[in-house]
């Protein structure tokens, strides 16, 4: 009896050391980094990409699905001016709520939106509509470091 008891307790042991939960982070519903996104899509609405470019850091990088590589964010600014060139009553509609994700390694900070992106094509007159997730990371001085977005944006390119 005393063999199972001894058994048991080590076993119960075990499974508890191996069950311990670590934070890995804090996720905030606001925070001045979720504002930043707000504001840069805001002015990206407005087709205002001079005002827009100051919420990324010199080096960002952008990269949207279909992309092999991320590029600059001066080529990211060009192909979002193109996309006011092809539509028409462009609209990001923000669905669900934005999160801060604060990881404490490497102390990454992250916020993870969703957006439905529309537009009216200018040569077809269809109404173009893309469900997607936007992450952007930031570095330490509160610019975007890198931007990510995945979405299908195939029926964008057919214009």
């Amino acid at each position: 009896m005393k063999k199972v008891l001894i058994t048991a307790v080590l076993f119960l042991s075990a499974i508890t050391a191996f069950c311990q939960q670590e934070e890995n982070g804090t996720i905030y519903i606001k925070h001045p980094y979720i504002e930043v996104v707000n504001n840069a899509n805001k002015d990206y609405l407005a087709n205002n990409f001079t005002t827009t470019q100051n919420y990324y850091a010199d080096t960002a990088k952008w990269w949207v699905s279909g992309m092999t590589d991320f590029i600059p964010i001066a080529d990211a600014v060009k192909m979002w001016k193109s996309d006011f060139d092809k539509f028409d009553d462009i609209k990001q509609v923000q669905f669900g709520y934005p999160d801060f994700l604060h990881y404490k390694k490497d102390n990454t900070m992250v916020v993870q939106s969703w957006w439905t992106w529309s537009g009216k094509s200018k040569k077809t007159g269809e109404i173009v509509k893309v469900p997607m997730v936007m992450f952007d990371e930031f570095n330490a001085d509160g610019k975007i470091s890198r931007e990510y977005i995945f979405g299908d944006f195939s029926k964008m390119g057919a214009e």
